[in-house]
């Protein structure tokens, strides 16, 4: 069988789609090596309430992060990264390092594309 990307059924595709948002990448991040508040998550990367809870709620659905509910008046949620969690880390870390690598280039690419395609025919 054709394993390729480009397949809708392919796994390697479904992981993209998975974990291609930026929220995932920084809730991976951040969640590296320590479990966090629901509340200090969200602080940490910027995310709306809504926006997290949805990202933090397909991450346990696919079982890359768990929650652990302790039971308080407000209730505790603690979240962190299971085993299948951690093991995406080094791809994520290998991307941010393309990104801290690249980006003042692409950034430059961009700048170069906009002038060229401002400029009349």
């Amino acid at each position: 069988m054709d394993d390729s990307p480009l397949r809708a059924d392919c796994s390697a595709r479904q992981l993209l789609v998975a974990i291609s948002s930026k929220w995932v990448t920084l809730v991976l991040l951040a969640l590296s090596g320590t479990d966090l508040r629901h509340s200090e998550l969200r602080r940490r990367i910027g995310a709306s309430q809504k926006m997290l809870t949805a990202t933090l709620r397909a991450l346990e659905r696919d079982g890359l992060v768990r929650r652990t509910v302790t039971p308080s008046v407000p209730p505790r949620s603690d979240y962190g990264l299971t085993e299948r969690g951690a093991s995406l880390l080094p791809i994520v870390e290998a991307m941010k390092a393309w990104a801290d690598a690249n980006m003042d280039d692409v950034a430059e690419s961009r700048r170069l594309h906009e002038e060229t395609s401002r400029r009349p025919q």
